[in-house]
């Protein structure tokens, strides 16, 4: 096994931190944001997102702090934004490689590093069985939502029979002091646990980990398919961290922690369901990723409380929906996902933007080196589109452009591509029920239904163009 070399990560302060193994030892190395106090817990991610929060939350470009809200009547403070600046949550990440691409991702890969297991886990300092998840200062994000809810907890479940782990974060609402309603999205390593589990007359035993390490937090949003044979996340986070990840084993479920989160919720889940709407109003469930409200579903598998437990004076993680927390996290397992998944060596370098929410804007950087590289973003596109389900749209660039910055990548489509001879669409695709423009109603108003529908933007220079179409002030080399 290859232990890869950290690199070092400027931010406003100077060099990065150490790797972090857990968060709150990576904020720790971090300005201390604002501090709100007296706000009620309903109301935190409203005053979030109108002082802090950006695009998609707001339209407003800009980083976001990580602030600290005391809420009355909860012992715990709430954090917001803690992830919230990419340049910020990559010093903490030393072995995420840079520039993203097949090569480094596949090192990366390479690299895992298996995690370490601990006897006293710091998580479990203090122990409440069956634990009151009304203690908790759960956010309830606008007045539409079903209730409170869970946005940050990495949900750990094991298969003691193949070994297989899912790791991986779902929105969960609070029904009750020993209830949580979970979503799975479909075709999730979690949700196929359960299935099985189920199906042979089972329940699966859960970890619900909050402030968790933030290696975790990233490699819980990784692709599980695109993961090499013999790969998991847990090792992926370890090669993030440049060292093995802390696990511990629970206290009243089998299934195993994050040693060094914040608060850990232990339980199960059988064939109970529950709907979002049981809690709040009809139809809304909580503001997702990509800025609008969430659909309410319906038959959602219940988590039953078995034991709360947490560091002494914890603190708790929670995320508004959309905005650059979530774009952040989302954006940089995605790259990852994304390399892993391609080959060849034209793909130079990986972004997803903050405008898709981390999910559905792709920027590519490519580096041409013949003239029949100028057919190849129709294939790369093509495959990035049909391997990852929420990829809505490609920009292709030259390396020259900063594709972490929108107004480059802006001037890129502007200069170097003819939207009408530059772009392409293909079909054939399930519509995305969390995006508006792909509704049955919006094709309706527009006369013609675009949901099953995905394109890209090749805004590069041609090869045999590459010594006239340069920047005046640009590096040439």
């Amino acid at each position: 096994m290859t232990i890869p070399q950290p690199r070092v990560h400027q931010t406003g302060t100077g060099p990065a931190e150490p790797p972090a193994l857990s968060l709150r030892d990576a904020l720790a190395g971090v300005e201390a944001g604002p501090a709100v106090v007296g706000l009620a817990a309903d109301r935190v991610a409203a005053h979030f997102a109108a002082h802090h929060a950006g695009v998609p939350a707001t339209p407003i470009t800009r980083d976001e702090p990580p602030v600290t809200y005391r809420v009355p009547g909860s012992a715990m403070p709430v954090r917001v934004g803690v992830y919230g600046a990419e340049r910020r949550v990559l010093g903490w990440l030393p072995g995420m490689p840079d520039p993203v691409n097949p090569t480094a991702a596949r090192r990366l890969a390479e690299s895992a590093i298996p995690p370490l297991t601990v006897a006293d886990p710091v998580c479990q300092q203090v122990v409440s069985t069956p634990g009151d998840l009304t203690r908790l200062p759960a956010l309830t994000a606008t007045p539409r939502d079903a209730g409170p809810y869970l946005t940050t907890g990495i949900v750990f479940a094991g298969d003691p029979a193949s070994g297989e782990i899912a790791m991986s974060v779902h929105r969960m609402l609070v029904l009750d002091a020993n209830r949580l309603a979970i979503w799975m999205v479909p075709g999730r390593a979690l949700r196929q646990m359960h299935d099985a589990a189920v199906g042979a007359g089972g329940r699966l035993a859960v970890s619900v980990n909050i402030g968790a390490p933030p290696a975790a937090m990233v490699a819980s949003a990784l692709g599980t398919a695109f993961l090499p044979a013999g790969v998991d996340k847990l090792g992926m986070a370890g090669a993030l961290a440049c060292a093995p990840v802390r696990l511990g084993a629970g206290v009243s479920q089998p299934a195993p922690v994050l040693a060094d989160s914040e608060i850990v919720i232990e339980g199960y889940l059988d064939d109970t369901v529950a709907d979002e709407t049981i809690v709040g109003p009809p139809g809304v469930s909580l503001p997702e990723f990509l800025g609008y409200d969430g659909e309410a579903r319906t038959g959602l598998p219940v988590l039953t409380v078995t034991a709360v437990t947490t560091r002494r004076d914890p603190w708790f993680h929670g995320v508004i929906g959309p905005g650059r927390e979530q774009s952040v996290i989302l954006g940089l397992a995605g790259a990852l996902s994304v390399a892993l998944s391609e080959t060849g060596n034209l793909v130079h370098d990986l972004h997803f933007s903050a405008a898709g929410g981390g999910m559905l804007l792709l920027i590519a950087a490519v580096r041409k080196t013949a003239a029949d590289d100028d057919r190849a973003p129709a294939g790369i596109a093509e495959r990035i589109l049909r391997g990852h389900m929420f990829v809505k749209l490609v920009v292709f660039t030259d390396p020259d452009v900063d594709i972490r910055a929108p107004e480059d990548v802006l001037w890129a489509i502007t200069t170097r591509a003819n939207l009408g001879t530059d772009t392409a669409t293909f079909t054939g695709f399930r519509p995305l029920p969390v995006d508006p423009s792909h509704s049955a109603a919006w094709g309706s108003a527009r006369g013609q239904d675009g949901g099953s529908q995905r394109s890209y933007v090749d805004a590069t220079t041609p090869f045999s163009l590459r010594d006239k179409v340069f920047r005046s002030f640009g590096d040439r080399s």
